[in-house]
């Protein structure tokens, strides 16, 4: 072997070493979501068919139901001031954390619509709620409309804000192999500062990225975080929601006309597929509005659910 080889054989060995190293050395998860961890946790926590559930109610007890469903990857402290807005307003707010996230348990099984419209089916089952008003933000709007699809008489209304509906290309992420080496390595390192994104005026939300943090510490997040991209942003939700919109139930789109992350211009789409549903727009609002604007969300919100 000549020394050329050599060289090139060590420098060949020395860089497949460094690509196993990076990800284990950015690995953001410590340990397991135990019992120990989650007494930090405000709420309650149900067992469902594949896992714990974290889930937090608050309003009257006799108060009409009402479940949040949140998005991607921030779980439900998202809807802060939606669930108490909507419980002095007299309903009764449902939110839970979707597999994956937050509190709740971190199965190992594919993360796509039917997973999480099964786990709302389960967790009203569990809360003995026969029908309830549903409000799903940016993904967790995917999975109620996929839930409304398969169980309208489950559902008295529904509202969608941001609702993913388009096909994501998440280009080589969907690669095995790839996809789990740039997660590990690029994607959950940047994750929680990311979360800014979503805001025109990110100085508004101090400590927004901070909060996102805890939640990845746990064995887990990044392979559902993974799962979830290959298996609902990449499918489209407009099948579901024609299907919402035959099912002539009443229906509330909000979105926020500077939202980059589910764009504003997206709205049509969902509109023709629901042409029922009443609209709502925020001027100069990004992708969160029960975040950024919850003083003009809010309210819009509680009068579209007493007026039905």
């Amino acid at each position: 072997m000549t020394a050329f080889r050599k060289i090139l054989l060590a420098l060949g060995g020395a860089l497949v070493l460094t690509l196993a190293a990076i990800p284990l050395a950015r690995n953001l998860e410590q340990g397991p979501l135990d019992a120990s961890a989650r007494r930090q946790a405000p709420g309650q926590f149900v067992t469902l068919s594949h896992g714990i559930v974290h889930v937090r109610i608050e309003g009257p007890e006799q108060g009409r139901p009402v479940v949040l469903v949140h998005g991607f990857s921030v779980p439900n402290y998202v809807f802060d001031k939606t669930s108490a807005d909507l419980a002095a307003s007299g309903f009764r707010t449902i939110r839970f954390d979707l597999y994956g996230r937050g509190w709740s348990d971190r199965p190992d099984v594919v993360y796509d619509r039917e997973l999480f419209a099964n786990q709302l089916l389960e967790l009203m089952d569990t809360l003995q709620l026969p029908r309830a008003d549903l409000l799903g933000l940016s993904m967790g709007g995917a999975i109620v409309g996929r839930f409304t699809a398969e169980h309208p008489d489950r559902v008295r209304s529904l509202v969608l804000v941001a609702p993913l509906n388009q096909p994501q290309d998440i280009s080589v992420m969907a690669w095995p192999g790839v996809g789990e080496w740039l997660m590990r390595s690029w994607y959950l390192p940047k994750l929680a500062g990311s979360q800014l994104e979503d805001f025109p005026h990110p100085e508004r939300v101090p400590g927004w990225a901070e909060r996102f943090q805890p939640q990845m510490r746990y064995d887990g997040f990044g392979r559902a975080i993974l799962s979830s991209m290959r298996h609902v942003i990449t499918a489209s939700s407009l099948p579901d929601f024609e299907k919402v919109g035959k099912a002539g139930l009443p229906v509330l789109l909000v979105w926020g006309e500077a939202d980059k992350t589910v764009p504003f211009a997206q709205h049509a789409a969902v509109q023709r597929a629901i042409p029922q549903a009443q609209f709502f727009s925020l001027p100069a609002t990004g992708h969160l509005p029960v975040v950024e604007e919850p003083e003009l969300t809010d309210p819009q919100i509680a009068a579209f659910l007493g007026r039905h």
